[in-house]
Parts: structure tokens; C-alpha cells; sequence
């Protein structure tokens, strides 16, 4: 009975703390407060680059015209021609999605540079001295040659690092063809966007363009603020539509500009459903927002096989990615050690000084992860487990054996009768009592 006494309420409080220590190894960061469109944006804008795509043609003036001679000379007897757009990193080793469109100057050949070069120099000098183009383009023509080419193609990370862009695979500009490229850059654990399934596409669904528009560039903003993406929402207006050539599209209304072109249009899961290509037509020589296009991914796949590229997540998006859990949910001493490894394997993250200063900052107000002590907690329900065990077979399986009592003390022996014999009912009768005191002793 004693015994019952002590293990029942030792085993229940093992028990219980069993199931605490289970609860609070699960315990996960709490993140509902932060917006589904706040979560896309951080786990996606390091994947978004700029891309510059370029030539500079240098002019020889044959002709002694002082005013157009200084006035070239202004120009550096050049003609810079070109164009940016966006693009999304979809793996770890630098593969990059974009519209053939954004590159076309890398593929054109030096004949077609030279003449859409001269074409942009006529019209810059007809405007620049009021003079009609026609009357500029017969002078020029006769006056000027072009000395040398130089081209250029960029692409700028996040981080503001420019890095030299080569094509790997290229379709066909806007109503040429298919509008997709597939770009590479020199480089490890880049951060990634993910390829969806544009099949899977229908009308109405969420969808977020993720660019660098050239309506967003501003002579007021600071230099650095062209480094920061723009990011747009929307839905699918149709998802079925085609092009004069018969390539498919899909139209959304989400707003976009010059220089969105190329850039990956997400859905909920982050996943890239197609790369926005063109808009639609102006309407009193205005651009009209909500009637964009997109290439679907699935057509970009086709270009992404190609180039022989996989779309590959690294590293870099798994820590990231944890580290921002963590930190929205309180943890900040955790979301730092998350953060310093991305650092580490890849330190020209654009995001990363931000949140790694931050969680120093408000380390002091950091929770505790119990999970961190999960080996700890499974050595102590181990551990109590065996007593648990233990004590149940100490308390209920396992009974102590009663001693055999020897008659031996005169005290307990009846009197004899009358003729010298002892009765046995009265031996038995003193045995017992015996027994009783005995019983009554072990319970003690």
C-alpha cells in the first residue's frame, strides 16, 4: 500500500514532463503576422537581377564642321546603344532566365549594330539642332564611318556586383519567335527562384512580377535605390492566349513598365509561372496598365534544357529562408547564427548585412528555441522512462516473500494439559498470532 503511495505520483510527474519537454521541442516560430506577399518578397527579390545589354560604337567625322564636330565630341565620338531588362536566377551556379528581347543586341551582328547606331545618332543630332532628319541622315551618311564596336553584356546582382552575362541559349525576340534566354554567370550558391508549372495556371489566380521598371528609376532617388527590385501584384486574366507566330502567353494585370521585361512572374508558392514579355498597345499614345504578357515557364523549360542547366536550390535559400522564420517569430539570437552562415557561403547577398545587424541589434530580446535542446530532452525521456519502469515493477510486480516463522520462543508455546500433551488447536491458534505480527511488522 506505501509503496503504491510513492510511485504513482513520482511516475505521473515523469509523466508530465515527458509531455512538456515534447511540446516544447515542437514549439515552431510563429510567422502569421508577417503577409504572404511580405514572405515572397524577401525569399524572392535576392534572385531578381538587372540586366544591361549593350554595344558603343566609335565614329570617325570626316567632315570640318565645328558645330557638329563639337558637338560629337560632347558624345566622346560615340554612340551608346542597348537596352535593361530582368531576369531570375534558377540555379545554384548562375543559370538565368530573361526575354531573348533584353539580350538582342548581343546577337546581332556588327552590320546591325552600326545602323541602329548611326539611325540613334541622326535622331539625337536632328533634335539636338532642330534640323530635319532626313537633311541630318544625307550629311552624316556621307561624313561619318564608324571606327569600332564594343559590346557588353551585364548582369547586376542585387548586391550591386556586375558581372559579365554570356547566352546559352536564345529563342527569338517578340513576334519572331519564342521571347526566352537563358543566361550564364560565373559564381557559386547563388540565391535561386523555383520553375512552377504554367499547365497548372488558371484565370484569376494570385500572381506578383517581380523587375526593375524604368518608370521606378528617378533622378531623385539615390544611386543605390536602382539596385532595389520592384514588386507588383496582379492576377491571370487569361491564361490561354498565343501570339501571331503561335507561341503561347499569358495576360495579367499586374502593372509593369520598361525594364520589367524578362522578370519572373511568381505565384503563392514562390514558383515562377512565366517571364513578363510585352505589353499591350498603346492607346492614344499611352500606355495602358493591366494588359501584360507573359511567357509561360513551361516554354522557358524548353530553353532552360538547352542551355543544359538545372533548376537547382542551394544552400544559400535553405539558411535564409530558416533565418527568416526565426526572426519573424522572436527568435533573433537563432535567425543570426542562420543568417552569418549565408554569409559565409555567399557574402554578396543583397539582404544580408540588413538582417544580420538587426538580430545583434534585438538579440537581448531573443526566445529561447527549445528545440536546440533536443538531444537533452530526448536523453531525459529516456531516462525517466526507465524509472517509470522501474518503479512500476518495484511498486506492483515485484511483492517481498514472507518470512517462515520457527516456534522456537517459549512464549508463544501453549501450556501442556494435564497429561503432559500439548493440543494442537491451541499450536495452531499461537501461529497464527504470530503470523498476524509478523504481517504487521513487514507493512510497518
Amino acid at each position: 500500500m506505501k509503496r503504491s503511495m510513492i510511485v504513482i505520483p513520482v511516475s505521473v510527474l515523469l509523466i508530465a514532463l515527458m509531455i512538456g519537454s515534447f511540446f516544447l521541442m515542437n514549439i515552431k516560430p510563429d510567422t502569421s503576422h508577417i503577409t504572404k506577399a511580405q514572405k515572397l518578397a524577401e525569399y524572392s527579390k535576392p534572385a531578381v537581377v538587372r540586366i544591361v545589354d549593350y554595344a558603343v560604337v566609335e565614329w570617325d567625322f570626316l567632315d570640318y564642321n565645328p558645330d557638329v564636330s563639337d558637338y560629337l565630341q560632347q558624345m566622346n565620338n560615340q554612340t551608346i546603344i542597348g537596352g535593361t531588362g530582368s531576369g531570375a536566377i534558377i540555379s545554384l551556379n548562375g543559370y538565368i532566365v530573361t526575354n531573348a528581347h533584353v539580350v538582342e543586341f548581343s546577337k546581332m551582328d556588327d552590320e546591325q549594330i552600326v545602323y541602329a547606331a548611326f539611325e540613334q545618332m541622326i535622331q539625337e543630332i536632328s533634335n539636338y539642332f532642330q534640323v530635319d532628319i532626313n537633311v541630318v541622315y544625307d550629311y552624316m551618311i556621307e561624313y561619318t564611318k564608324y571606327v569600332n564596336i564594343k559590346r557588353g553584356l551585364k548582369v547586376v546582382l542585387p548586391s550591386g556586383d556586375v558581372l559579365d552575362g554570356e547566352i546559352k541559349s536564345y529563342g527569338a525576340p517578340i513576334n519572331e519567335g519564342k521571347d526566352v534566354a537563358v543566361l550564364k554567370i560565373e559564381g557559386k550558391n547563388f540565391p535561386t527562384l523555383k520553375l512552377g508549372n504554367s499547365d497548372r495556371v488558371q484565370n484569376q489566380d494570385n500572381i506578383w512580377v517581380i523587375g526593375y521598371p524604368a518608370a521606378a528609376d528617378s533622378d531623385l532617388l539615390s544611386p543605390d535605390s536602382s539596385l532595389v527590385s520592384s514588386m507588383n501584384t496582379g492576377h491571370i486574366s487569361a491564361a490561354s492566349k498565343k501570339t501571331e507566330q503561335g507561341s503561347p502567353v499569358i495576360q495579367i494585370d499586374a502593372a509593369a513598365t520598361h525594364g520589367n521585361s524578362g522578370g519572373p512572374v511568381i505565384n503563392e508558392n514562390g514558383e515562377i509561372i512565366g517571364l513578363l514579355t510585352f505589353r499591350g498597345d498603346t492607346v492614344n499614345g499611352q500606355e495602358v496598365q493591366g494588359f501584360n504578357f507573359a511567357v509561360p515557364v513551361n516554354t522557358v523549360k524548353e530553353f532552360v534544357k538547352q542551355a543544359g542547366a538545372d533548376n537547382t536550390r542551394s544552400n544559400t535559400d535553405k539558411l535564409f529562408k530558416e533565418g527568416l522564420e526565426l526572426y519573424w517569430g522572436g527568435y533573433y539570437g537563432d535567425a543570426l547564427k542562420k543568417f552569418e552562415a549565408v554569409e559565409r557561403i555567399y557574402p554578396n547577398h543583397s539582404e544580408i548585412k540588413r538582417f544580420i545587424t538587426e538580430s545583434q541589434q534585438k538579440s537581448k530580446e531573443s526566445k529561447i528555441l527549445w528545440s536546440n535542446y533536443q538531444t537533452l530532452f530526448f536523453v531525459f525521456d529516456g531516462i525517466a522512462l526507465l524509472i517509470i519502469v522501474a518503479l512500476m515493477l518495484f511498486g506492483f510486480i515485484l511483492k517481498p516473500k514472507k518470512k517462515e516463522v520457527a516456534v522456537t520462543n517459549s512464549s508463544i508455546i501453549p501450556d501442556l494439559n494435564e497429561d503432559g500433551k500439548v493440543d494442537i488447536q491451541d499450536i495452531l491458534i499461537a501461529l497464527q498470532k504470530q503470523q498476524n505480527k509478523q504481517d504487521n511488522n513487514d507493512e510497518k
